[in-house]
């Protein structure tokens, strides 16, 4: 993980959104290990970071507490700093007030780590508050509309209650409503009208929730891609996610280095073994590949339960030095095959292997990084191959698979 280019990254992004920014480190940092991206965006200048699941937002607290990083004042116009982060969890766990009440709830763990929390019903405040007045301290509350993505929020008919049960909440000391939020569908497609509807709605919500008598502070809409391309969608505060990590929300419309960003991840591994094997010999399970001419395999001990997709059988990208070549066969649990090409010359003569145990294969990387090798695979290669986007072929890497940093992420002056 080239922390260097995390921190370059989070600056390109801030600059261009020229609002506050929230880091979002949601599984793991898009698999590239929280402590590590949630300090380094916080030393780029991010003020804020952001969760799916409570869980998680607890693991980052305590990580931050054991590293000595100051928790922001709890009242409502408290701003936060890099130095005294907000932290922000939006999957709240369904609880009835009971059960949020109860001593070692999720909820109240979450309260008493003063992480901010959403809520999309009036059901949800009601749990919220529950909480908080058993903790005696209020929830800090992100209410979120839905304006279009039909996920989680209120829809444009449901928003007056929401916003109703927050106020009473409020009134009686158990909310503070710091936030109004919503998701872009379709950020991604700069062209195409929807974050424009997003955005109205978005509008509409917050009419609403300021005629109950609620005064959100930070207003919350654009992603990387909103960021990017809707300037509108800015708002107060912009959550950086898959674009911090060097990759584009859609490299279709602009690839990462067209819009100057640099991948983060490199996943390597070394040989475990090379070995030669007839014309005609199948390989891996199933025998869905078979040797064209003599050739040279590489067992790379990487396999789908370290999170490479078996959609990469015969297909996913391997470079070693300077060979670009691609896995063959099934993709295995542990490991797959990569070929090296032909073992035999034309006339039949012998040729040695080009690469021998030891050689570290790349599957995926920055091939624009200095020193880097240029036939190195990128995650979007690999993307393209599996049918899938970059995000999951990052955020699948499994946790077996060690995390080494490269780079202290801090400014070129340090």
């Amino acid at each position: 993980m080239d922390l260097d280019a995390l921190a370059r990254n989070a600056r390109v992004l801030a600059d261009v959104a020229g609002t506050p920014w929230l880091a979002v480190v949601k599984a793991d940092a898009y698999g590239h290990g929280i402590e590590a991206v949630a300090t380094t965006c916080l030393a780029a200048g991010a003020t804020w970071l952001g969760t799916a699941q409570v869980a998680e937002a607890l693991h980052l607290r305590a990580l931050l507490d054991a590293r000595g990083t100051s928790r922001p004042e709890p009242g409502l116009d408290a701003v936060p700093t890099p130095d005294a982060p907000r932290l922000l969890a939006w999957l709240v766990p369904f609880l009835t007030p009971e059960q949020a009440a109860a001593p070692g709830s999720a909820l109240r763990q979450a309260l008493a780590a003063g992480i901010d929390l959403s809520a999309s019903t009036p059901a949800q405040v009601e749990a919220l508050a529950a909480a908080a007045r058993a903790e005696g301290r209020p929830a800090r509350v992100h209410l979120k509309a839905d304006t279009g993505m039909s996920r989680a929020g209120a829809v444009a008919e449901d928003v007056p209650a929401l916003a109703a049960a927050a106020r009473r909440a409020e009134e009686e000391g158990f909310l503070d409503v710091v936030g109004l939020w919503s998701h872009l569908s379709r950020a991604d497609e700069p062209d195409s009208g929807s974050t424009e509807e997003h955005l109205a709605r978005f509008r509409a919500a917050e009419a609403s929730v300021r005629a109950a008598g609620l005064t959100p502070r930070v207003r919350h809409l654009a992603a990387t891609g909103g960021l990017l391309w809707h300037p509108d969608a800015r708002l107060d505060l912009v959550r950086a996610g898959i674009g911090l990590y060097g990759l584009s929300p859609d490299p279709s419309v602009a690839t990462s280095s067209e819009l100057g960003l640099s991948p983060v991840m490199r996943l390597e591994a070394p040989l475990v073994q090379v070995k030669r094997i007839p014309a005609g010999q199948a390989v891996s399970y199933g025998g869905t590949w078979t040797a064209p001419t003599d050739r040279w395999l590489g067992l790379v001990p990487l396999g789908y339960s370290d999170g490479l997709p078996r959609a990469a059988a015969s297909a996913g990208p391997v470079s070693v030095g300077g060979l670009r070549t691609t896995v063959v066969g099934k993709v295995c649990m542990d490991q797959v095959v990569i070929d090296l090409g032909p073992a035999a010359d034309t006339e039949g003569e012998p040729v040695p292997a080009p690469a021998a145990p030891g050689d570290v294969a790349v599957l995926w990387g920055d091939p624009g990084a200095p020193g880097a090798d240029p036939a190195t695979p990128t995650a979007d290669d690999w993307a393209a191959v599996c049918g899938t986007i970059n995000y999951e072929i990052v955020t699948r890497l499994g946790a077996r698979v060690p995390r080494v940093t490269a780079g202290d992420g801090l400014p070129a002056s340090h």
